[in-house]
């Protein structure tokens, strides 16, 4: 059994170390407050730019466009060039969280031949390096602040691709809040967009009012579709860092807790090991006090 002093250093290190995972707590706390406020702030936009995507194609719903996907489909699956936007964190200690990310990134790239991975994050750069997976673009300074310029660049860099037909398809990996203790790995397709997603049924009756569209509608689409691609991929960037900061304190709760449930295990033993001693003191001073009155006979 310890004895007092090494149960005392042990109780101020669990102290110690408590003190840091409630720190953590609540500064992950106030990153994904300051994060969700700044993607509600912008929300708006985005959702107009959807609305008025669906707007165009109710009006043309025959409207061919480069960054929609095609009626027919010339390649098969694995003969698809598909690049894949892995989201993950540059920190641990968030629980779950990147191997959630990582490993639903990994069930759908093994779908395709020839995989193009581009990743946001030093957990997903550090964990697929490791497994030698080619990194077919880094983005780094991202993760811990997610803004629209950064996510510009982003987009920058997928398009360029895309347009350029060096990807078919471009996917993104990236987790999303369902509240505040619950988050989820998800996949979405990036480009090219597809129709069905942008359709909206009428009620009976509603007529469909003339759009005038300038130069062309083409033209407009195409000018739409780039911001609503910035959108989208700062959504998943914000998302990402929310599910993130909630993961991370879920795990420094988690943490607490547990130091917590230790320091009261300790405390007892501290007292036992205490009682013990004193108990051990108190036997040896009446065991003295015999052995002087047998001196003494």
């Amino acid at each position: 059994m310890a004895n007092m002093k090494e149960i005392q250093e042990r109780m101020k290190s669990i102290q110690d170390t408590m003190k840091i995972t409630n720190a953590m707590y609540l500064i992950s706390s106030s990153k994904m407050k300051k994060a969700r406020k700044s993607l509600e702030d912008t929300e708006p936009y985005f959702y107009t730019l959807q609305s008025t995507m669906a707007r165009i194609l109710r009006h043309i719903p025959e409207m061919e466009d480069i960054y929609f996907e095609s009626a027919e489909q010339t390649k098969k699956q694995e003969d698809i060039r598909a690049g894949f936007v892995v989201i993950t964190a540059d920190k641990g200690m968030a629980g779950a969280y990147n191997h959630n990310v990582i490993r639903l990134a990994e069930e759908e790239m093994a779908k395709y031949k020839d995989p193009r991975l581009m990743v946001i994050g030093e957990q997903g750069r550090h964990y697929f390096e490791q497994k030698r997976q080619d990194l077919y673009k880094e983005f780094r300074h991202t993760v811990q602040s997610p803004t629209l310029h950064r996510a510009r660049t982003i987009r920058n860099e997928i398009l360029s691709h895309y347009l350029n037909h060096e990807l078919d398809k471009i996917f993104i990996v990236f987790t999303r809040q369902i509240n505040s203790m619950q988050s989820e790995a998800e996949i979405q397709q990036l480009l090219p967009l597809k129709k069905a997603d942008y359709k909206s049924i009428l009620p009976p009756g509603i007529t469909i009012s003339e759009l005038d569209l300038r130069p062309s509608p083409n033209e407009v689409m195409d000018r739409i579709v780039p911001n609503y691609i910035v959108g989208f991929v700062y959504g998943a960037l914000v998302e990402s860092y929310c599910s993130e900061q909630s993961s991370r304190m879920t795990a420094m709760e988690a943490a607490t807790n547990s130091a917590k449930d230790m320091l009261r295990e300790l405390d007892i033993l501290y007292n036992r090991v205490r009682q013990a001693a004193i108990t051990q003191e108190i036997t040896e001073v009446i065991g003295g006090v015999r052995a002087q009155k047998k001196k003494k006979r």
